[in-house]
């Protein structure tokens, strides 16, 4: 068994090896990242790792080094795609579904000394994280394949050697990383074309768990999970729905939600209208809020 596992890791090196590269922002001591050929002259990594603008410098797993343009970043999703000559690299091939709990995965990360690859399984999915401009991620999927510093961006692969996520943080001692999907294929495609993913707004400002909870037991209201809408945009989509402050938001197209991140994941999944229930008082309704 365990000399079917050692062939199987060394396939899916041999396969995918000429696709991930070692990336260097702002010169020799700059912070050291990993990224995955996404498409001719374009590699996909995260955003944290490199800057809206500078040197980047990108190492491929055969040594060869060349330089880098960022084209677009994406912080909510902690995701960027660079510019780079590719030559004749092959782009990662995708996995046609998220992991599961349990999947078997292999990490490659290039190092001076050849490529550096790492086993484990996935432990747990949907862990949330925040990217680095302080968006929720909410589907990140954890695993036990260790990770040296610097790895962040490099590919989670299952064993077919197809990329199942984009690693993007550590946890200890477990990993996390952005998980394939049309999400993440969408934002990465955008980002190729040199845009930004647009964040989805609702127009209010809410208030922590602990704030609502004490607020509702002020005027006498039972305790009930959701959020609680503190201001609203006068002119935004949530005031054309008819939101007010005060409102206590309890599901957003038919999940509930029991914190601001909940809301977060919503509008990141909704395609132009959310279907929220919001609460007044003791009586509820549901609105539709057009996203534009």
């Amino acid at each position: 068994m365990l000399d079917q596992l050692q062939a199987s890791i060394a396939t899916v090196a041999d396969a995918v090896g000429d696709s991930v590269v070692h990336i260097r922002a702002g010169g020799p001591r700059g912070p050291r990242t990993a990224g995955v050929v996404l498409a001719a002259d374009r590699v996909l990594t995260n955003a944290h790792g490199v800057p809206d603008e500078g040197e980047v410098q990108v190492r491929f797993a055969d040594g060869e080094q060349a330089r880098a343009t960022v084209l677009a970043r994406d912080l909510d999703g902690d995701l960027a795609v660079l510019e780079v000559a590719t030559g004749e690299r092959p782009a990662v091939a995708w996995a046609d579904e998220a992991p599961v709990l349990g999947t078997p995965v292999v990490t490659l990360v290039p190092t001076r000394h050849g490529l550096r690859a790492t086993f484990g399984t996935v432990s747990a999915t949907g862990r949330g994280f925040r990217g680095p401009g302080g968006h929720p991620i909410t589907d990140g999927v954890e695993h036990t394949a260790p990770l040296a510093r610097g790895s962040s961006g490099s590919p989670l692969l299952n064993l077919q050697g197809r990329l199942v996520g984009l690693n993007t943080h550590r946890v200890e001692p477990f990993y996390l990383a952005v998980p394939v999907g049309p999400r993440l294929r969408a934002r990465a495609d955008l980002l190729g074309r040199g845009e930004v993913p647009e964040r989805r707004r609702l127009g209010v400002a809410v208030a922590p768990r602990h704030v609502a909870a004490r607020l509702r037991a002020a005027v006498g209201l039972p305790p009930r999970d959701g959020v609680l809408v503190h201001e609203v945009e006068p002119d935004g989509p949530a005031a054309a729905a008819g939101i007010e402050a005060g409102d206590l938001l309890v599901s957003a197209d038919g999940t509930a939600l029991h914190g601001p991140d909940d809301l977060h994941a919503a509008l990141t999944d909704a395609d132009g209208t959310l279907s929220l229930v919001a609460v007044r008082g003791e009586s509820e309704r549901e609105v539709a809020v057009d996203l534009g």
